[in-house]
């Protein structure tokens, strides 16, 4: 499949989104939007893929919406009294790309340079974080006249806060990576030539591990993180054991212990 605003490449068992689009800063499309989520769906496809990395091409991760073709022409069309792009409760920015990387394969955000607005609302629903030295992240909602989309109003709370959420959003300004590294807004700070290195160190440690398993585990910390009933957490957790113990990757993984060898999880997953 081709691409006009990102790439995908695979390198062994990691398959690489890049969104393309690098004399704009990578400014997020709608169309960039759709392509994403084509991308993902060709990853969790893909048997050979385990983990997933999104990053942005040149010396920008994502610098918000494009105001002119994104932005614009939407304010166009409500001032015409015409449809805008087809948005629900659940799908903010036309497409549910929320539900898609919460539900994929473990994904793995790459921040190499600004990421701002949307920009860093789509890398916020990742599993891990990772940012380039170079960094630098902010909020800028407020700024436009608009509010945080794209579940960021609970994913930011959850990474650094009810306080400095409220600090970041309501204020939108700019914060380099290093103190986005101090209040938990992301996972790794390291050079910015070693970023990449950094993600695929991560993602390839993921990948060794079983698929379906990986994106069970998943599931429940999305489901038991805000939860207070323990009685729900645990049944959850012991509905999800259960269906583990049917699975093959778990009796290679018992298999393997007794031989003494290394498991082969794609191997049964075949």
């Amino acid at each position: 499949m081709s691409f006009e605003t990102i790439k995908y490449e695979v390198h062994g068992s990691v398959g690489i989104i890049t969104l393309n689009r690098p004399e704009k800063l990578n400014a997020w499309l709608p169309k960039m939007a759709a392509e994403k989520i084509d991308a993902l769906h060709m990853a969790n496809n893909d048997p050979n893929v385990g983990a997933v990395i999104i990053t942005g091409e040149g010396r920008a991760f994502c610098a918000g919406a494009d105001i002119k073709q994104a932005f614009a022409a939407d304010l166009e069309a409500t001032e015409k009294g015409e449809a805008t792009r087809p948005r629900s409760r659940e799908q903010a920015a036309g497409v549910d790309w929320v539900g898609e990387v919460r539900r994929a394969k473990p994904v793995i955000a790459a921040i190499n340079g600004i990421a701002v607005g949307v920009g860093i609302t789509l890398a916020l629903p990742a599993d891990i974080i990772v940012a380039s030295e170079e960094a630098q992240i902010g909020m800028f909602f407020v700024k436009m006249g608009l509010v945080p989309e794209l579940g960021s109003s609970h994913f930011l709370v959850q990474r650094v806060g009810y306080g400095k959420a409220h600090e970041m959003c309501l204020t939108a300004q700019l914060y380099d990576a290093k103190e986005c590294g101090e209040i938990g807004l992301v996972d790794h700070v390291v050079p910015a030539d070693q970023l990449m290195a950094k993600a695929m160190e991560l993602a390839e440690m993921i990948s060794q591990n079983p698929s379906p398993q990986l994106r069970m585990v998943k599931q429940l910390l999305d489901a038991n993180g805000c939860e207070n009933n323990l009685v729900e957490v645990q049944g959850r957790e012991g509905d999800a054991l259960a269906d583990c113990r049917k699975l093959p990757e778990h009796k290679e993984a018992v298999d393997a212990f007794i031989e003494g060898r290394k498991p082969d999880f794609k191997a049964v997953a075949q």
